[in-house]
């Protein structure tokens, strides 16, 4: 990083896990001699759900393409690092201090205080409530020239991860002018979007002020193509430089050197709806936990690229397998005897239809009538968190919100939780999931966040199926790609062709 002021004062716990991969061919700071570069041509899975929406879905399509930064970012190793703040203390259980860098806007506008709280402020305000900040409240206020204040409703020792996460965006004061947050020329990152033709694709531009170095790539043009097939082709017909989520089906088509494979934090589940319908009932929930094989799954249809899922948080988490618990109370199972449910998935990861099928089957030999809703995801989201499906089967990555394995379980299985796809609202998991959140030491938080995970198995709300690895599809002359276990970056500065 390039700062006159490279401090690395970070008092608190950086709580996070570490990965079996790591990031491979940074994107650091680069020499401004590279001149303009050639575009790079980036195939994406996933369009636009919320309108680039910082807040949801589209956090991650912006951090990844390089255009948003919080004041923290993860590290290799998953530990919180120095972003948009170049340091931070705590000074006591509520309140931290962060230390800005010297930064641009890409309107022109200087990185202050002020618009750093304003920022933190909105996104507390979001509705949904952005996933890093489900089951937590906070405030910031400016602190003198350079500093920010955020204080936490209840101590919060995982606070400078949870500002890692893409739903922290920090914009411009131009951002927020309207009721819709608008990301287009506002944020810090490399690149500055220019122009977004509805959900086929995007035009960035480089930004040359960036804080930490002119990126040797002129700008990105990227392409949002669902279909997994078209994106691989795309790549080998030289249309794109790169292109993401290549599907297992289509990796041998690719030359060994293109494809590049990662392990994630990413596990796919079958979360049932708790709420209402037939998996309303835990006995029912039981039947269809027993009737599904993983393993099946991940060498049918993965083919050896993702592990039988054993847990929420799969091997690429290492500390995970020593602190597990065994789930205890379960329900028992009951005779399906014929009852008719819904599976709900989408198809911008390939995969997962296929998933849902051999599902199906499984189910059906099981006794249960099961029928299949396959969507694009972002026409799909809104009725699955409404719970019209009796059960949704999605790819998670457990750590991208926040880093933290405690608040991906506050967001995505308590009462509160913004994302709660199970529609699960259990008093015995609020409870262990609250236990966990007031953990400071990072041993003792990885164990509660397991017994957490032990009592949300327990209600067999969610099934874990397959713990994934992902293809990335990167071109001859490309270099420098992010090749990240969490999933929130993929071109950086140094990204090149």
């Amino acid at each position: 990083m390039r700062s006159p002021r490279r401090r690395r004062a970070v008092a608190g716990l950086l709580l996070a896990p570490l990965l079996t991969g790591c990031f491979a061919s940074g994107g650091g700071t680069t020499d401004d001699a590279s001149g303009d570069g050639s575009r790079l041509r980036v195939a994406l899975a996933f369009p636009p759900a919320e309108n680039l929406s910082p807040y949801g879905a589209d956090a991650t399509l912006l951090s990844r393409l390089g255009v948003t930064e919080g004041l923290t970012k993860l590290d290799a190793n998953g530990v919180a690092a120095p972003a948009l703040a170049e340091s931070w203390t705590r000074e006591n259980d509520r309140n931290w201090l962060f230390t800005l860098r010297e930064a641009t806007f890409q309107d022109g506008t200087e990185l202050t205080p002020a618009a750093v709280a304003a920022a933190l402020t909105r996104a507390t305000e979001a509705e949904p409530v952005t996933a890093a900040l489900s089951g937590t409240a906070l405030t910031a206020k400016a602190d003198g020239d350079r500093r920010v204040r955020v204080t936490t409703e209840e101590p919060d020792p995982a606070l400078p991860l949870r500002l890692s996460s893409p739903g922290f965006a920090i914009l411009s004061a131009k951002a927020y002018r309207a009721e819709r947050v608008n990301p287009v020329g506002t944020a810090t990152g490399p690149f500055e979007i220019t122009e977004v033709t509805g959900t086929t694709g995007a035009t960035l531009d480089r930004f040359d002020a960036y804080w930490d170095g002119r990126a040797q790539a002129s700008g990105i043009d990227a392409r949002f193509i669902a279909d997994g097939s078209a994106r691989t082709n795309a790549l080998r017909t030289g249309q794109v430089d790169l292109a993401e989520a290549v599907p297992v089906s289509q990796a041998a088509t690719l030359d060994k050197g293109t494809r590049r494979e990662t392990a994630t934090t990413r596990t796919t589940s079958l979360l049932l709806n708790t709420e209402s319908g037939a998996f309303k009932d835990p006995k029912l929930r039981a039947a269809a936990r027993e009737a599904v094989d993983g393993s099946v799954l991940a060498q049918d249809v993965y083919e050896g690229h993702a592990d039988a899922g054993v847990g929420l948080f799969g091997p690429a988490v290492t500390w995970a397998a020593g602190k597990r618990v065994e789930p205890a109370g379960r329900a028992e199972a009951a005779d399906p005897d014929g009852t008719s449910v819904t599976i709900a998935t989408y198809d911008n990861r390939p995969e997962l239809p296929e998933v849902a099928q051999v599902l199906q089957q499984q189910l059906r030999e099981a006794g249960f009538e099961v029928k299949l809703e396959v969507r694009e995801y972002s026409r799909l989201e809104s009725d699955a968190l409404a719970g019209k499906f009796d059960a949704f089967v999605g790819a998670r990555n457990s750590l991208l919100d926040t880093g933290d394995p405690v608040s991906i379980l506050a967001s995505d299985f308590t009462c509160d939780g913004s994302y709660n796809l199970a529609l699960l609202c259990d008093k015995k998991v609020d409870r262990a999931v609250a236990a966990a959140e007031k953990e400071a030491d990072t041993a003792k938080r990885q164990q509660a966040a397991m017994n957490a995970e032990a009592a949300i198995l327990a209600t067999d709300a969610a099934v874990p199926l397959v713990h994934q690895r992902i293809i990335t599809g990167v071109g001859d002359s490309v270099r420098g790609v992010i090749l990240d276990p969490y999933e929130r970056t993929l071109v950086g500065t140094g990204t090149r062709r």
